[in-house]
């Protein structure tokens, strides 16, 4: 059944720096967004390389770009463009229009229609209760489809008649005002509403179904595969840190296994068929009072305020009385969905920051490299180089091996120069600095396992350029470049500007080209280049890879990145609704041929709502997204209901996925 989306017009509501609402930069990520910068290195922003390859004949030629990259604006609350001319073209689907943020409804292209895959409270096993808003029960919850939907990946997909697959999907944070009706703050909430919030965190693993490439996904709430993943599921560690001094607690005195996974933001699917979720705003959840921090190790992660109450159901979750479970979160967790009664893993070689997520390509010569951000205001980007290089086929041989390639590697971050402006596009290099090598620290002072531990501090060490809010680092399977989404920085001042990060205070983003040199992924140095400068297209200082800005539509708050078999870039966006004053959407830009820059939206997500983990068909016939917080505005509460996605008749928003079909 088609689902019938309700359109509501509602007044503007007010947001926090960088476009979110309120009620999002207090639920995602405990307000780090109002709180000092944590990055107090002295590492050099792009700024200080600004004097060394750009002239002022370079900039002119440069064109719209070189006038964002000298800081010529200066950004602040953008008025709606007016609707632009769009057409079909080569895009295979006529752009919408911008949608108000006031609206609460998916919009898609003419000549397609949505319908909802999996929402908040769907049962996931066998004999899971169907969802009852009044009546919710941690019991229930752990049996149940996750609360905000991030990363999506559905393996194994066909388009015959009873095709069948398996979908893995983050929930990255509850709106605990959303989720009860007598909520008033976390103070409030009652050990059994926190242990419910608690089960409504995770991963979901769900078997789906469709008959026909022209019909949407549907859950099989039997599927032998399915499988519910909390914050009291039971993880593995491993890699060079696992069994640590740093990681051991009173409860886990070997180190080696952790309960629950928090915060999943982003991914990636490996090429061996597994799912990878990066731990992202983990420290929101741990209450830091009285816990003693010395050597600033906590204040670098954010890991200074009183938490969301969990340590009144959890003791864990207060610092000063377990102070290693912290260090336990922030990491790569890999999921085998082909095997629910596998323990995911944590991999500690990877890193512990907050990740957006990782990606992997692999090397020449077989290795598995994975693409990382960490998305923090002046943060950086990380990649990864396993030791051993991925096997082919399917034996169980085969499978064994691939599943431990996270477990040992290289670490690096990254460093970008700025070379100067050639033909109207800037050409900078970079290089990748080691903070791991050969299972050796690079990191003067620190140990492997401190280095794996407090990356952050390591990277700050080495000299890492520091970024705008780097999340999605996607690998091109088409055109072998990287693509990097910089969501915004609005504490970015203007002595701070450089070509890859070229505005202050950049309320609107960006997005990186990196094309690694010799073109394999292994290679220590690279080229790269920005290929959009987000915000209004009639604003002189936006940058569509060099595209007629005449035909294009506005876009702001990069978020996640994908592709589709011909190698298009796909964004989807989080903050436009503050920024630009419309929904988030979904949006299609190739990067190659006559093309490249003509940046098109596909589609919208309603009132309140963030566009998340999109999932391109392989046959280019539909898309899948998830629609993270609908409603999620100032004010909003379940006897003030502002977005009602998806529509199910229950009068409440539930967070989910949802499929985008020809009809």
């Amino acid at each position: 059944m088609t689902a019938t989306p309700v359109r509501r017009l509602l007044p503007l509501l007010p947001t926090h720096p960088g476009g979110r609402s309120a009620q999002t930069c207090h639920f995602r990520c405990g307000d780090q967004c109002a709180q000092p910068v944590p990055n107090t290195s002295g590492n050099r922003y792009f700024g200080d390389v600004l004097a060394e390859g750009i002239s002022r004949r370079s900039v002119v030629r440069a064109g719209a770009l070189g006038a964002a990259v000298v800081g010529l604006a200066s950004w602040g609350q953008a008025t709606p463009a007016a609707a632009r001319p769009t057409h079909a073209g080569s895009h295979g689907f006529t752009a919408i229009d911008p949608v108000p943020s006031t609206v609460d409804a998916v919009t898609v292209p003419e000549g397609y229609r949505w319908e909802p895959v999996a929402s908040w409270g769907d049962p996931v096993l066998p004999g899971a209760p169907a969802f009852d808003f009044d009546a919710q029960t941690p019991e229930a919850q752990r049996q149940q489809f996750g609360y905000n939907c991030d990363y999506v990946a559905v393996l194994g997909a066909g388009n015959a008649a009873g095709a069948k697959a398996v979908m893995v999907v983050n929930h990255e944070y509850t709106n605990d005002n959303l989720m009860f009706r007598d909520y008033t703050d976390a103070a409030g909430l009652s050990i059994e509403q926190l242990e419910i919030i608690m089960a409504a965190h995770g991963m979901s693993v769900v078997e789906v179904r469709r008959q026909g490439a022209r019909r949407a996904w549907r859950v099989d709430p039997a599927g032998r595969r399915n499988r519910r993943i909390h914050t009291h599921t039971e993880l593995r560690l491993d890699g060079p840190a696992a069994g640590s001094e740093h990681l051991r607690t009173s409860a886990d005195p070997t180190g080696t296994v952790v309960l629950g996974t928090l915060n999943n933001c982003a991914g990636g699917t490996t090429p061996w068929g597994t799912v990878l979720s990066g731990e992202e705003n983990f420290h929101q959840y741990f209450n830091a009072t009285g816990a003693a921090d010395p050597d600033g190790r906590l204040r670098r992660y954010g890991i200074t305020g009183g938490g969301r109450g969990w340590e009144r159901a959890d003791s864990r979750f207060l610092v000063a009385e377990e102070p290693n479970e912290v260090n336990r979160h922030g990491w790569i967790v890999e999921v085998d969905p082909e095997d629910p009664t596998s323990a995911p893993v944590k991999h500690t070689a990877l890193g512990r920051f907050k990740h957006e997520g990782a990606t992997v390509a692999l090397a020449a010569d077989g290795r598995a490299v994975a693409y990382m951000g960490d998305d923090e205001r002046y943060d950086y980007l990380y990649k990864f180089v396993s030791a051993q290089s991925m096997r082919r086929g399917n034996s169980a041989a085969a499978r064994r091996h691939n599943l431990q390639l996270l477990a040992e590697g290289d670490l690096y971050v990254a460093r970008f120069t700025g070379d100067g402006f050639e033909d109207g596009v800037y050409d900078g290099t970079g290089e990748w600095l080691p903070l791991v090598l050969d299972g050796r620290s690079q990191v003067p002072g620190f140990t492997v396992a401190e280095v794996l531990v407090w990356t952050r501090l390591a990277a700050d060490t080495v000299g890492a350029t520091k970024m705008d809010r780097p999340e999605d680092v996607e690998p091109n399977p088409a055109n072998g470049r990287v693509y990097a989404a910089l969501t915004n920085n609005t504490r970015r001042t203007p002595g701070e500007i450089d070509e890859a990060n070229p505005r202050a205070n950049n309320r609107f983003g960006h997005v990186i080209e990196i094309d690694p040199d010799g073109g394999d992924h292994a290679s220590r140095t690279f080229g790269w280049n920005i290929v959009l400068v987000c915000g209004d297209p009639e604003d002189p200082t936006t940058y569509y890879a060099g595209f007629d800005k005449s035909d294009v539509s506005p876009i702001s708050c990069p978020d996640n990145v994908a592709f589709d078999r011909e190698g298009n870039l796909w964004i989807s966006t989080d903050g436009q609704p503050g920024t630009l004053g419309y929904n988030d959407g979904l949006f299609m830009m190739p990067v190659d041929g006559d093309q490249r820059g003509n940046l098109q939206q596909f589609l919208a997500v309603p009132v309140g709502a963030e566009t998340c983990g999109p999932v391109i068909d392989p046959t280019g016939l539909s898309v899948l997204v998830a629609v993270q917080h609908p409603g999620e505005v100032t004010g909003a509460s379940p006897d003030t209901v502002v977005s009602q996605f998806p529509y199910l008749g229950d009068g409440q928003p539930r967070p989910g996925v949802i499929h985008v079909v020809p009809q």
